[in-house]
């Protein structure tokens, strides 16, 4: 089990909480839970109640559009100190989203009064929060116009440079490398094509010298190209 000492630190690695002193920091993670969740685990459906803010604290969460016949559109994937599920606790509507780990992850979570009392009584928390869904709402319009615009090697290139752009770590020669869990199904869900065609356009990356595939992990090697092939 977490101690609250652990809490605390992972709370305050959080973005959203930055501007919390200790004592605020300390009154908050009293109201948290820790809660760890298995690879492919469904931390949420879509249509579920809002009822809960979840940090991630380890692992990571994507977050899914699924369709009656078993597809699903990944909108979303979440790395420790992201945050999820913040909409339906501001609106009080139900889940606009799945929720899935992706690995074995671990969250806190944080029920919805508390939170609602955190946002209207704490202003550095509020305007976090505004500003994150400011991203969000900016990054959606970006993939809803890549979608569009852009066609399948196109759409995985912007992709794979944003993904390297939020989560990738850098290495000594300048490349990011994307470790797993993602696999080419999930690329392929994300740009909107087949498994089959993530695997051939990797394969082009790879002899085009942008990217370098390593078992579980994607190299990014030429990030300024990668973004030029997105708009050829």
């Amino acid at each position: 089990m977490i101690d609250a000492r652990s809490v605390v630190a992972a709370l305050a690695a959080v973005p959203l909480f930055a501007g919390l002193d200790a004592v605020a920091l300390d009154s908050l993670a009293r109201l948290v839970r820790p809660r760890r969740f298995r690879r492919g685990e469904v931390i949420f459906h879509l249509g579920d109640p809002g009822d809960a803010l979840f940090v991630v604290s380890a692992g990571a969460v994507k977050i899914t559009l699924p369709s009656e016949g078993g597809d699903e559109a990944i909108i979303a994937t979440l790395r420790p100190g992201d945050f999820f599920g913040e909409l339906a606790l501001l609106d009080g509507a139900p889940r606009s989203a799945t929720a899935v780990a992706l690995e074995p992850t671990e969250t806190l979570v944080m029920p919805r009064e508390p939170f609602r009392v955190l946002v209207a009584t704490e202003p550095a928390i509020r305007d976090a929060l505004l500003a994150a869904l400011a991203r969000e709402l900016r990054r959606l319009t970006v993939h809803v116009e890549e979608l569009h615009f852009l066609d399948i090697a196109g759409r995985l290139a912007a992709r794979l440079a944003h993904l390297a752009t939020e989560h990738g770590k850098p290495g000594p020669d300048g490349s990011l490398r994307l470790d797993g869990p993602l696999t080419q199904t999930d690329l392929a869900s994300m740009v909107g094509c087949t498994r089959q065609s993530v695997n051939k356009l990797l394969g082009l990356f790879v002899g085009d010298g942008l990217v370098a595939l390593d078992r579980d992990a994607i190299v990014i090697l030429d990030l300024d190209g990668l973004l030029q092939a997105s708009h050829r």
